[in-house]
Protein backbone atom coordinates (compact mmCIF):
# COMPACT_ATOMS: atom_id res chain seq x y z
CA UNK A 1 0.00 0.00 0.00
CA UNK A 2 1.45 3.16 -0.80
CA UNK A 3 1.85 6.54 1.34
CA UNK A 4 -1.13 8.83 0.23
CA UNK A 5 0.29 12.10 -1.28
CA UNK A 6 -0.65 14.95 0.99
CA UNK A 7 0.14 17.74 -1.51
CA UNK A 8 -2.72 16.16 -3.83
CA UNK A 9 -5.00 16.06 0.11
CA UNK A 10 -4.60 19.75 0.15
CA UNK A 11 -5.48 20.16 -3.34
CA UNK A 12 -8.33 18.88 -2.40
CA UNK A 13 -9.12 20.35 0.65
CA UNK A 14 -9.16 23.55 -1.08
CA UNK A 15 -11.61 22.44 -3.54
CA UNK A 16 -13.69 21.14 -0.59
CA UNK A 17 -13.55 24.48 0.82
CA UNK A 18 -15.73 25.91 -2.15
CA UNK A 19 -13.14 28.62 -2.51
CA UNK A 20 -12.66 27.56 -5.67
CA UNK A 21 -14.29 25.33 -8.65
CA UNK A 22 -11.69 26.06 -11.22
CA UNK A 23 -9.21 23.56 -10.09
CA UNK A 24 -8.65 21.24 -13.41
CA UNK A 25 -6.13 18.08 -12.70
CA UNK A 26 -5.18 14.75 -14.40
CA UNK A 27 -5.04 11.79 -12.88
CA UNK A 28 -3.44 8.37 -13.80
CA UNK A 29 -5.14 5.85 -11.62
CA UNK A 30 -5.25 2.03 -12.71
CA UNK A 31 -3.35 2.84 -15.81
CA UNK A 32 -6.51 5.28 -16.98
CA UNK A 33 -6.03 8.98 -17.56
CA UNK A 34 -8.89 10.97 -16.31
CA UNK A 35 -8.66 14.80 -16.71
CA UNK A 36 -11.14 17.62 -16.18
CA UNK A 37 -12.13 19.68 -13.10
CA UNK A 38 -12.86 19.26 -9.50
CA UNK A 39 -15.47 19.81 -7.95
CA UNK A 40 -16.34 20.03 -4.29
CA UNK A 41 -18.10 16.99 -3.05
CA UNK A 42 -21.71 18.14 -1.95
CA UNK A 43 -21.53 19.45 -5.21
CA UNK A 44 -20.57 16.60 -7.38
CA UNK A 45 -23.15 14.41 -5.56
CA UNK A 46 -26.08 16.72 -5.85
CA UNK A 47 -25.45 17.00 -9.33
CA UNK A 48 -25.32 12.95 -10.20
CA UNK A 49 -28.48 12.59 -7.87
CA UNK A 50 -30.33 15.20 -10.13
CA UNK A 51 -29.45 12.88 -13.45
CA UNK A 52 -30.71 10.27 -11.51
CA UNK A 53 -34.05 11.62 -10.52
CA UNK A 54 -34.45 12.35 -14.16
CA UNK A 55 -34.11 9.33 -15.39
CA UNK A 56 -37.17 6.56 -15.78
CA UNK A 57 -35.28 3.66 -14.43
CA UNK A 58 -32.54 5.06 -11.95
CA UNK A 59 -34.92 7.73 -10.04
CA UNK A 60 -34.84 5.14 -6.67
CA UNK A 61 -30.74 5.90 -6.78
CA UNK A 62 -31.21 9.83 -6.71
CA UNK A 63 -31.39 9.49 -2.66
CA UNK A 64 -28.20 7.87 -2.61
CA UNK A 65 -26.31 10.76 -3.88
CA UNK A 66 -28.44 13.73 -2.22
CA UNK A 67 -27.18 12.25 1.09
CA UNK A 68 -24.92 14.72 2.80
CA UNK A 69 -21.60 13.51 3.16
CA UNK A 70 -19.26 13.27 6.38
CA UNK A 71 -16.84 16.57 6.30
CA UNK A 72 -14.48 15.85 9.40
CA UNK A 73 -12.31 13.82 7.86
CA UNK A 74 -9.58 14.87 5.32
CA UNK A 75 -10.51 14.29 1.67
CA UNK A 76 -10.66 10.96 0.29
CA UNK A 77 -11.48 11.07 -3.03
CA UNK A 78 -11.41 13.92 -5.96
CA UNK A 79 -14.77 14.44 -7.63
CA UNK A 80 -13.96 15.48 -11.17
CA UNK A 81 -16.86 16.95 -13.63
CA UNK A 82 -16.50 17.88 -17.31
CA UNK A 83 -14.05 14.71 -17.51
CA UNK A 84 -13.23 12.56 -19.96
CA UNK A 85 -10.92 9.16 -19.44
CA UNK A 86 -7.92 9.45 -22.40
CA UNK A 87 -7.67 6.54 -24.63
CA UNK A 88 -5.33 6.41 -27.40
CA UNK A 89 -7.19 9.20 -29.62
CA UNK A 90 -10.47 9.01 -28.24
CA UNK A 91 -11.28 10.91 -25.04
CA UNK A 92 -14.54 9.40 -23.29
CA UNK A 93 -17.46 11.05 -23.24
CA UNK A 94 -16.66 13.73 -25.71
CA UNK A 95 -18.56 16.07 -23.54
CA UNK A 96 -16.93 15.00 -20.21
CA UNK A 97 -18.63 12.95 -17.39
CA UNK A 98 -18.64 12.67 -13.33
CA UNK A 99 -16.06 10.31 -11.89
CA UNK A 100 -15.02 10.11 -8.54
CA UNK A 101 -12.03 9.02 -7.67
CA UNK A 102 -9.56 7.73 -4.81
CA UNK A 103 -6.60 9.33 -3.90
CA UNK A 104 -4.88 6.16 -2.41
CA UNK A 105 -5.35 5.21 -5.71
CA UNK A 106 -3.76 8.09 -7.90
CA UNK A 107 -0.39 6.83 -8.79
CA UNK A 108 0.49 9.81 -10.56
CA UNK A 109 -1.29 13.37 -11.40
CA UNK A 110 -0.50 16.90 -12.87
CA UNK A 111 -2.30 20.49 -12.81
CA UNK A 112 -4.76 21.05 -15.45
CA UNK A 113 -6.67 19.70 -18.00
CA UNK A 114 -5.01 17.59 -20.67
CA UNK A 115 -6.50 17.52 -24.66
CA UNK A 116 -4.62 16.78 -27.73
CA UNK A 117 -5.46 17.02 -31.31
CA UNK A 118 -4.57 14.69 -34.40
CA UNK A 119 -4.76 17.92 -36.57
Amino acid sequence: MSKIDELLVDVARLVESGRSNQMSLTVVTGGAVITGRLAPEAVWRQRVSEVLADSDRLAEFSAVFAAAAAKDAPPTHLHFHLARILQGTVAIPETGGMYRVSIADISAWTVGDVSYSDH
